[in-house]
């Protein structure tokens, strides 16, 4: 089993625009897919690779171009620096979650598995879904499922939560199945459940903060003329990098020069969305919600 298939393989290196002996980053490893066909495209260059999960580790090319960070891409300029790096030609980040960790139960990522509420990106960590389920209280878990997963029913879903572990604490992605089936029929089980589960895992890997650290930190990294390459998968993160690269700020605030003219750190490449084609959807259904985005730091 693969630990990743890469989503938008070629557009997205296609869009970092490589320059053969640029220096680039791969802000979410992985299964080492994106990096694979960067190293291909630089022959003097330098490619970094973060990724703060353990697993990753064991797909690490044997390349010395290569260069694997085992930290979380939040902290994309503090490593730099550490490697006497202070620009880079290049930034890519596919923000979806790794098939491995789907398809890997113990994880705690997928319904689909019987298995202890974790969700945790990088297990070192201490916070866990079991712990939010469990510990939060009930405006909080219904803020988190409503912002976070989108649910149209996050209050009672919430008050299920509350109520059911006053009986016995909720251990097992089974035990929160079984609270929340009465939110659900055959035909919206599967959705609600992802919803679900998505609002568990940014909440527990806190990716809206880490996102927001890490566009910051891309734009003062990269080099004038640099490209910014994000892929996308929910409506929350697109939103957060639409706004980023239209206006440099994540609540799409737009500043005006003296003249009133729109200003901008960066051009947009991609004027149009890029999602995946049919044939890629057709190898790869985890694609579906993929979104692409490209900008060019001016």
């Amino acid at each position: 089993m693969n630990y990743h298939v890469p989503v938008l393989l070629h557009e997205s290196v296609e869009g970092l625009n490589i320059v053969p002996n640029g220096t680039y980053v791969d802000a979410t490893f992985g299964g080492g897919g994106h990096s694979s066909l960067i190293l291909k495209k630089i022959s003097k260059g330098t490619l970094f690779g973060f990724d703060q999960d353990e697993d990753a580790k064991r797909n690490i090319p044997d390349n010395s171009q290569f260069v694997f960070v085992h930290h979380n891409f939040r902290y994309i300029k503090r490593f730099l620096r550490f490697y006497n790096v202070s620009q880079v030609d290049g930034i890519l980040a596919d923000l979806g979650v790794s098939s491995h960790h789907f398809d890997t139960p113990e994880r705690g990522f997928s319904f689909r598995f019987n298995a202890a509420l974790d969700m945790r990106m990088d297990c070192t960590t201490q916070l866990t879904a079991r712990d939010v389920v469990n510990t939060y209280e009930k405006h909080a878990l219904t803020t988190i499922f409503r912002e976070y997963g989108e649910l149209s029913q996050a209050h009672a879903i919430a008050s299920a939560i509350v109520q059911e572990r006053t009986v016995a604490e909720i251990v097992t992605t089974e035990d929160l199945k079984r609270v929340c089936k009465r939110f659900c029929n055959p035909k919206t089980e599967s959705k609600i459940l992802s919803q679900l589960f998505q609002a568990l895992r940014i909440e527990v890997n806190k990716e809206m903060d880490v996102l927001q650290d890490f566009l910051q930190a891309g734009l003062d990294v990269l080099k004038p003329g640099g490209r910014f390459v994000i892929i996308t998968y929910h409506s929350l993160e697109d939103r957060m990098v639409k706004n980023f690269f239209k206006t440099g700020n994540i609540q799409g605030q737009v500043n005006k020069d003296f003249f009133g003219n729109s200003e901008s750190p960066f051009e947009i490449i991609s004027k149009k969305i890029i999602v995946p084609s049919a044939d890629e959807l057709q190898q790869n259904n985890r694609a579906r919600s993929a979104k692409l985005r490209i900008a060019q730091k001016i």
